[in-house]
């Protein structure tokens, strides 16, 4: 639940730093912040995260100052600053795993809607009638490229589909072409959208990126004109996990200046 989350946030990172030479904290959070960066609006699969007021709660408890971020916008702003998206001015990141979240960057700005909201790539429909997604959507690009939407294609657990796929066993890399096939569909709707020259995979599926990406660019290819493609990368993230450790300490430092 929220509360326990919270105290448990303050604890890490009052052992982190019992000093206190920090002075400002940034936390990323999965699902879209307020406005004012301050609110965790809804985590769509976690149960009671709904208007949370994160940075309320945790200022008090940490006395420092503390702005909040989706996870993927921290992961983004961290491969900006110091992995694969250095000197890109338009990206679009996903991160596969438990869901699929997303990022958008434009003119090297993260965008998030006139209510903080926007860019919430993986809940974009594939499927008209596809599986349920947690948002309510259906046949959502979260649904067939997360980690649950792989299972559908094996039962296998990724890390094992990977190996597999690893020693050249046919099943293995079918279902990761078909894998591929699917979030290629996505990301061929959101280069229409913002025509990004770099499109960025992160998030514990993307460890097998070698053996997706190819049908993914054989569905973009297929897909999408030229035009919205010209000069277009699609890369797994340079940074792993601590992308958005290292965005979340951006943003607070650019924030709360």
């Amino acid at each position: 639940m929220p509360g326990a989350v919270t105290t448990a946030i303050a604890e890490a990172i009052d052992s982190l730093d019992p000093d206190r030479r920090a002075d400002r904290v940034g936390i990323g959070h999965p699902g879209p912040s307020d406005r004012a960066c301050r609110i965790a609006r809804i985590a769509i699969n976690l149960p009671g995260w709904r208007e949370v007021p994160l940075a309320d709660w945790l200022e008090p408890m940490l006395r420092r100052r503390v702005t909040c971020a989706n996870d993927a916008n921290c992961a983004a702003i961290g491969e900006l600053w110091k992995g694969a998206a250095r000197g890109a001015g338009d990206v679009v990141l996903l991160t596969l795993g438990t869901g699929v979240g997303g990022a958008v960057l434009l003119g090297g700005e993260l965008f998030t809607g006139h209510r903080g909201a926007a860019a919430e790539p993986g809940l974009i429909g594939l499927q008209p009638d596809g599986p349920h997604c947690n948002s309510g959507n259906r046949g959502s690009l979260e649904s067939y490229c997360s980690i649950n939407g792989l299972a559908r294609l094996s039962p296998l657990p990724p890390r094992e589909l990977a190996r597999r796929a690893d020693q050249g066993d046919s099943t293995a890399l079918a279902v990761w072409a078909e894998y591929g096939r699917l979030l290629g569909v996505g990301i061929s709707s959101l280069l229409y959208l913002f025509t990004p020259e770099l499109v960025l995979l992160g998030g514990g599926l993307s460890a097998a990126s070698a053996h997706f990406l190819p049908a993914v660019w054989q569905e973009v290819e297929q897909r999408v004109l030229a035009v919205s493609r010209e000069g277009l990368r699609i890369e797994r993230c340079a940074l792993g996990n601590g992308a958005g450790r290292l965005g979340a300490a951006r943003l607070a430092l650019e924030r709360l200046s």
